[in-house]
């Protein structure tokens, strides 16, 4: 869509359209999924990747930017080995 002289463009269709072609080309064995949450992540790293197209996705300021997403420790592989076993 940049070359094709987008001044902005919106990541929703472009998730659908990996989403699409996925489920089009896929191997019909492997699970690839793309979680609507993390749009706005993936928007944000494209920008950072790519300087010269900062802006091209509308974003919001990211108002948890810097802070810990819930206060609460790190989760590590004990936690999860932990909640296998009971």
């Amino acid at each position: 869509m940049i070359e094709r002289g987008f001044a902005h463009y919106s990541i929703a269709a472009i998730w659908e359209r990996i989403r699409y072609e996925k489920d089009c080309g896929g191997d019909g064995i492997s699970m690839f999924k793309l979680n609507n949450n993390h749009r706005a992540f993936y928007v944000r790293r494209f920008h950072l990747m790519y300087p010269q197209h900062d802006g091209f996705f509308r974003t919001r300021e990211q108002t948890t930017k810097g802070k810990d997403a819930t206060g609460l420790p790190e989760l590590t592989p004990s936690y999860f080995k932990e909640k296998h076993e009971t």
